[in-house]
């Protein structure tokens, strides 16, 4: 999977796109809001990452043919009442995703999408662990910053980032990679700080910080 960014550089208001070898010449990111502009793009394969209490998006149902794999954990990284917090088993379905595509390899001309609610946390934290399992010899930094590239508003959910780490042996270091995308955030708009606090992910925001001082 080699990552190229798109020469059009989309805005953080639009889906954002990549290119890569076979078998997929297309990457993208997007949020709810954004599918229906992506349903004449020859999406081929979708991981659906869903809060557990919303439907299931009816605009797929107007695509062409892809194969779509579902998961559905809420977009938080530490407990809260009625919080489905990603986990292990979560990640685990996720890297699974990822070995099946390259065994849909060949000479596929294929074109991934990864979608949240938001199209920010959990879809730019699964595409990184895609990115980051394809990649083994890859820096941890060149993967982050390959993502950070594909979607300019990512924030990466630290949760799925910590269990991906462990899982696919990086040994902290894709952990401090995200931290370096907290930390360009934050310095680029300070605000974020107050407002991942208020929502309960200011671990996020700490290692952001911590990383840019």
């Amino acid at each position: 999977m080699q990552i190229v960014a798109d020469a059009s550089q989309p805005s953080p208001e639009r889906a954002s796109h990549a290119v890569m070898k076979a078998p997929f010449s297309t990457l993208t990111i997007c949020g709810l809001e954004e599918l229906e502009a992506q349903g004449t793009r020859g999406v081929t394969h979708v991981l659906s990452i869903i809060d557990p209490d919303l439907p299931d998006p009816p605009v797929f149902g107007g695509w062409g043919a892809h194969r779509r794999t579902v998961l559905r954990f809420h977009d938080a990284i530490a407990p809260d009442p009625g919080i489905l917090l990603p986990e292990p088993s979560d990640v685990e379905a996720v890297l699974a995703f990822g070995r099946d595509l390259e065994a849909d390899g060949g000479d596929v001309d294929g074109h991934l999408l990864v979608h949240c609610h938001m199209g920010i946390s959990r879809s730019s934290a699964a595409m990184i662990m895609l990115v980051a399992q394809a990649h083994p010899q890859e820096a941890e930094t060149a993967v982050a910053d390959r993502i950070r590239t594909l979607r300019p508003v990512a924030w990466p959910n630290l949760r799925m980032i910590e269990f991906a780490d462990a899982l696919l042996g990086r040994g902290g270091r894709l952990v401090d990679a995200v931290g370096g995308l907290y930390a360009r955030s934050l310095a680029a708009k300070p605000e974020l700080a107050e407002v991942m606090t208020r929502i309960n992910r200011r671990q996020e925001v700490e290692l952001g910080l911590r990383t840019a001082a």
